[in-house]
């Protein structure tokens, strides 16, 4: 089992930045990926980031390409979400996820299906 806490959430403006954690504990080393989502109000939880634990390789998609970065810092067991440059259409409850499948196709992270660790979420709201 793992377990993720996300924190760093808040209430921030537009053009502003935050910086989510997740922290990890329990089975880690079973862990090959790590992953963010979001859910907006009435909308479906998307993807946002991967990141593999080993090696580093990062997957974003596009809407927030250039604006955020996903990291990891292993010895700590915690995964990162930097944002910058944030608009309104960012405000959603942000979620890690944890896999425990190596999968050579790091497309195949986008998918919420391959990841089986969830966290509880932390809401992000961007005003204007």
């Amino acid at each position: 089992q793992v377990q993720l806490v996300e924190s760093g959430g808040g209430l921030v403006q537009v053009g502003g930045s935050l910086r989510l954690s997740c922290a990890a504990s329990g089975y880690t080393y079973s862990t090959n990926a790590v992953g963010w989502f979001r859910q907006a109000p009435g909308k479906e939880r998307e993807f946002i980031a991967t990141i593999r634990l080993s090696g580093g390789s990062k997957l974003y998609t596009d809407s927030v390409m250039s604006r955020f970065t996903i990291s990891r810092d292993n010895a700590k067991n915690t995964a990162y979400l930097q944002m910058k440059s944030l608009k309104p259409e960012d405000t959603a409850v942000y979620y890690c996820a944890a896999a425990s499948t190596y999968y050579s196709d790091i497309y195949l992270y986008m998918k919420d299906a391959v990841y089986d660790y969830w966290g509880q979420g932390t809401r992000v709201t961007v005003s204007s």
